[in-house]
């Protein structure tokens, strides 16, 4: 007997209630279906996820179930930026995955279809699904389109850094402003946001070619009707998401990530995804798997092409089709068959033939979008672990965003206790070639871990200093982030670490390939190991915790809970 009708037996309310909801007498012994979806007119991202919601809801009807709609309406970070709006975001992520889980703790169901599409939503759901633990089916919500002139909305942080400066004028800038976002869906460029749709996908708990579609498409609303169905036949074979998921799926997974040169982000949301499984996996775990790793994909912000060409070009299954070698092909997935067997339907089934003809109409080919193995932009993955007394527990930068000039680099420090200083000095150019930028103060402690998108942008659109300093900050960064930037130092300065011991003019040694992050002099002077360690150790009998930014409320459970951003950020 299903979950559902055993509460049924319990509860003798539960049958009027939903009569009164609008259910029929006979939808009430029918497998019932939790669909849950971030709807709400917030952002472009949730807008249209109502509609994905209903066709889940026709698709699990026709396979004889029931679907009831539920909804958590997620933030969005682009309209978060610029203000303490954005502190709220990583903690809204854990936030949804409660209110989820009493949805599903409240009112016991049979199955579920998880749709979502944006930075904070996509990762909630996949927690959800690990913590509830039903029969279900992730939906990714798709990508809008880019604007004209292959317009995208990461770019907008940069020409607002120009127009401050006045490098173009406030009318260039209003136009585009209004014609970046032309359409629903996740911004269009492989931001976190995309990239956690993808994620969905290579972990098998998406349908197979179901990521990063145009949001605006047929296509995606065939596939939302297909998880409700699938949904459905989970839910009778009992086939639950532990049933699936693997330490190997999550390999797979990072493989991917390492593939496509996705938003560092990941590095908080997989570790807390994997928590939910009973599994852990932290930076280390990306660093390992990203070394030897091949990067294919030319989609912004690394590469030239909005998101929406990673569809047209094959998407995850072509890009798993290029690394296939590298990937675990017995791993299930939510398809009740193996990864390598999806891969081999699609190829059967024509899934890549839509694709390249909207690239043909382009005058592209595949091979522009999605490059094959043996001809990779590099094959050392995208992301890199970097350590040093800087940083005992790690930080991480995007190393495929880098400029090559800055791989290695010693630097003099500029430490600035928030990002409004930081970007300050950045506009005015008080900072100069050869500075460390360091924002601290901003991790889950300290602010709740908002990301550092203004000033990563006001660096990397200014020519000289995106080739000659690096930021550095136990804040994070965007998805759409590029430049010289390291994020997630751990421990963050709210908590001791070293970072919040830096002065103005300590120098600082980055080496990308070496993976290393360290402090090695002071005043400009170089200083050998041990005797920085005791000049730390000195600072540190100084320094003084900070009380808590937020004395009520979400903030403060966050900041007292969160756990490093190196292992996911999550709270305990």
């Amino acid at each position: 007997m299903m979950k559902s009708q055993e509460i049924r037996k319990i509860a003798p309310e539960m049958d009027p209630l939903r009569l009164g909801s609008g259910w029929k007498p006979e939808d009430l012994g029918k497998p019932q279906i939790l669909i849950e979806s971030s709807f709400g007119d917030s952002h472009p991202g949730s807008v249209h996820l109502l509609e994905l919601s209903q066709e889940a809801k026709k698709g699990a009807a026709a396979e004889g179930g029931y679907g009831a709609r539920y909804f958590c309406t997620d933030i969005c970070d682009g309209e978060s930026q610029g203000h303490d709006g954005i502190n709220y975001s990583l903690a809204s992520r854990d936030m949804m995955t409660n209110m989820m889980e009493i949805h599903a703790g409240a009112t016991p169901f049979d199955g579920g279809v998880f749709i979502a599409s944006c930075d904070k939503s996509m990762p909630a759901h996949l927690m959800a699904m690990g913590r509830i633990n039903i029969p279900s089916v992730a939906v990714p919500g798709g990508v809008m389109d880019a604007g004209p002139d292959l317009l995208t909305l990461e770019q907008i942080g940069a020409y607002s850094a120009m127009c401050q400066r006045g490098e173009i004028s406030p009318e260039k800038l209003e136009y585009y402003k209004q014609n970046a976002c032309p359409s629903c869906g996740a911004c269009s460029f492989m931001g976190t946001a995309s990239t956690m749709q993808i994620m969905a996908e290579a972990l098998g708990l998406a349908l197979p070619g179901s990521a990063l579609l145009p949001a605006t498409s047929g296509k995606l609303r065939e596939y939302a009707f297909e998880a409700g169905r699938q949904a459905v036949r989970l839910a009778k074979a009992n086939l639950t998401p532990d049933k699936i998921v693997t330490m190997e799926s999550f390999e797979n997974a990072i493989m991917v990530h390492a593939a496509i040169s996705g938003s560092t982000n990941s590095l908080l949301h997989l570790p807390a995804i994997a928590r939910e499984f009973g599994l852990s996996i932290d930076g280390e775990t990306f660093d390992r798997l990203h070394r030897g790793a091949h990067y294919l994909l030319d989609i912004r912000p690394a590469g030239r092409w909005p998101a929406q060409y990673f569809y047209y070009a094959g998407g995850v299954p072509r890009i798993m089709e290029e690394i296939r070698s590298m990937l675990h092909l017995d791993v299930r997935t939510v398809t009740g068959k193996t990864l390598g067997e999806n891969l081999e339907d699609l190829k059967k089934n024509g899934y890549y033939q839509e694709g390249e003809a909207y690239l043909k109409k382009l005058g592209l080919c595949r091979e522009d979008v999605i490059r094959p193995f043996d001809r990779p932009f590099g094959t050392d993955g995208s992301i890199a672990i970097l350590k040093g007394n800087l940083a005992p527990e790690g930080a991480v930068v995007k190393h495929t965003v880098v400029p090559r000039s800055m791989f290695q680099a010693t630097l003099r420090a500029r430490p600035f206790d928030c990002e409004e200083d930081a970007i300050h000095a950045v506009l005015t150019h008080e900072i100069r070639p050869g500075d460390a930028v360091i924002i601290r103060y901003e991790g889950p402690a300290g602010s709740g871990m908002p990301e550092m998108f203004y000033t990563t942008e006001a660096i990397a659109s200014d020519e000289e200093l995106g080739a000659s300093i690096a930021l550095l900050t136990d804040g994070r960064f965007s998805g759409a982030s590029k430049g010289p930037a390291v994020g997630h130092i751990s421990p963050e300065a709210a908590q001791g670490g070293p970072i919040a011991l830096v002065e103005e003019d300590d120098l600082i040694r980055l080496d990308i390939p070496g993976r290393r992050l360290e402090l090695v002099g002071v005043k400009n002077q170089e200083k050998s190991p041990d005797e920085m360690r005791e000049i730390l150790r000195e600072r540190k009998k100084s320094w003084k915790p900070r009380p808590l930014r937020y004395d009520k409320g979400v903030l403060k459970l966050f900041a007292e809970r969160a756990v490093s951003p190196m292992k996911g950020g999550y709270m305990e």
